[in-house]
């Protein structure tokens, strides 16, 4: 959603980088060129002005003036500032101090409200909580039956007992399902109430008596981050009759301009607490304005990645993996790669992955293009060996690989594609593992060299010149006859090159205790 704006900001600071002095002209040219980056990304006019004006008078000051580098200082004034724009630091749900703590959803029809309570339960319930979702739209047509498989989706308790379609009282439904909440003992009930196509007085009414009728602790306004301008106006307009504390976003992973994100925080005072990224249960997260400004400005999000991973994979099987990988990966085998690849799919889109990571915006096009059929493909690949032929890849010649081609249904290029890349990666862990470097990289200090090099041939030692002058030459050849009469070692002086004391020949030289440690 913020590729566009992504995009026309590194453009700016593109031309940024080189110069060792901003000149007021060069911090009004870049200001121009991200008011209309933020314009083009349909970002409402008013916190377009105060984000200007704030990024400009801070580049202005002594802040980038008296900087070294005053290009990466004004990248992070604007972080700075795009941070504060979308609510500054993360906002958590408040749960009631005696439960159950309610949560009401409120927004217009097609926002995803219903979509997005079943995420909301299936969240909190990794957070070892027992959500109800509670269907109090009885309204739109099938809203109800829609709610119930969207519960059973996400492993969560429902409670419809109005059949809905025009039919039931809601504020009654919203009433009785907290005394239902307390005697089955559920901690939250999740509220989802009806929308209309607009903005009307009915609409508002019956979800300002839900909301005196169950008290809420928080009222979450879901917005449709694709709509653009109009979720500014939809916002302020519930804000007014209901009152919201905290947005939703919804539809996050579709391709409209993001303005609307970057505004609601802004224009509302009410934070975005929570983002929606997917059609799956599980792509709903905690919304973090650092993370968001970090990705926009195309600096990744890795702290979110990490805790995708830890969320994801096991901690005992990443044990046993290390531990196969410090063996040289010699053990490493294709079920243990196979493994591997199905815990990366449980954490979702390879791409979305790969976008997480930062320096990714400059090869977006080469990762929009991943298809996570081609992951399942190799999946299928593994799945058509044997278990001998897993163990020990050695053993797939010609005819096996047209019987694993067969059964996986692909070409028999690709299963030997798939042997080769895995000897490749089994002797690039083992030369990691042995400290050797990665094959065909230069070494790095203290991790040893890559490829192999043709050892340079010691330069031959020159004689030593005699001296031209007659009565110097004496002298020299003098001191030499000296020096052999002592014999070897003897002439040295104290505290010599290299530490030789006197007495001391070349057999029983020993290097400095430093030099030793270094070596």
């Amino acid at each position: 959603m913020f590729d566009t704006l992504s995009d026309r900001l590194a453009a700016t600071f593109k031309n940024l980088r080189g110069k060792g002095r901003l000149s007021e002209a060069d911090i009004d040219a870049t200001a121009r060129e991200i008011r209309i980056a933020l314009l083009e990304a349909d970002v409402a006019l008013p916190v377009v002005r105060a984000f200007i004006k704030q990024v400009k008078d801070r580049a202005l000051g002594s802040e980038v003036s008296g900087a070294l580098n005053p290009a990466q200082q004004i990248i992070k004034i604007v972080n700075e500032e795009l941070i504060s724009i979308l609510g500054g630091e993360t906002r958590r749900l408040r749960f009631a101090k005696t439960g159950p703590t309610v949560i009401m959803l409120a927004g217009l029809q097609g926002a995803g409200k219903t979509t997005l309570a079943g995420k909301l339960g299936h969240w909190l319930k990794s957070q070892k909580h027992t959500p109800l979702l509670v269907a109090c739209d009885l309204q739109r047509p099938n809203a109800v039956t829609q709610l119930g498989v969207v519960a059973e989706r996400a492993g969560v308790a429902f409670y419809g007992p109005q059949p809905g379609n025009g039919v039931g009282d809601p504020v009654q439904v919203a009433r009785d399902s907290i005394e239902y909440a307390k005697q089955k003992q559920y901690d939250v009930v999740i509220v989802d109430t009806a929308g209309r196509l607009g903005i009307d007085a009915e609409l508002m009414q019956q979800a300002a008596d839900i909301r005196a009728a169950v008290d809420p602790d928080e009222v979450l306004f879901v917005v449709d981050a694709m709509v653009g301008q109009d979720a500014v106006t939809t916002a302020q307009a519930f804000l007014e009759g209901v009152d919201f504390t905290g947005v939703v976003l919804s539809k996050l992973d579709g391709d409209a301009r993001g303005g609307a994100a970057l505004s609601v925080a802004h224009v509302t005072g009410r934070q975005i607490m929570f983002a929606s990224n997917g059609e799956k249960v599980d792509d709903f997260d905690a919304f973090h304005p650092d993370r968001m400004a970090s990705r926009i400005l195309g600096m990744g999000d890795v702290l979110s990645l990490i805790e995708k991973a830890e969320q994801t994979f096991s901690q005992a099987e990443a044990e046993k993996m290390a531990a196969k990988l410090q063996g040289g990966g010699k053990d490493f085998t294709l079920d243990d790669f196979l493994s591997q690849l199905e815990q990366v799919q449980k954490m979702g889109s390879i791409s979305k992955l790969l976008g997480m990571l930062p320096g990714m915006g400059q090869i977006r096009d080469q990762i929009n293009n991943l298809d996570d059929k081609d992951v399942n493909r190799v999946g299928a690949i593994i799945k058509s060996m044997t278990p001998a032929e897993r163990s020990d890849p050695k053993l797939i010649n010609g005819s096996r690989r047209l019987r694993i081609a067969k059964g996986s249904g692909v070409q028999v290029g690709e299963v030997s594609g798939l042997v080769e890349r895995f000897f490749e990666a089994r002797k690039m862990m083992s030369a990691m593992a042995s400290g050797k470097g990665i094959p065909g990289m230069p070494g790095i200090p203290g991790m040893g060299g890559g490829g192999k090099k043709s050892a340079k041939k010691a330069p031959v030692a020159k004689g030593k010149r005699k001296s031209g002058n007659p009565l110097k030459r004496a002298q020299e050849e003098a001191a030499a006859a000296e020096r052999k009469a002592l014999g070897p070692g003897q002439g040295a002086q104290p505290g010599g090159a290299f530490g030789l004391q006197p007495g001391k020949g070349p057999a029983d030289f020993d290097l400095p205790k430093e030099f030793k440690d270094l070596l």
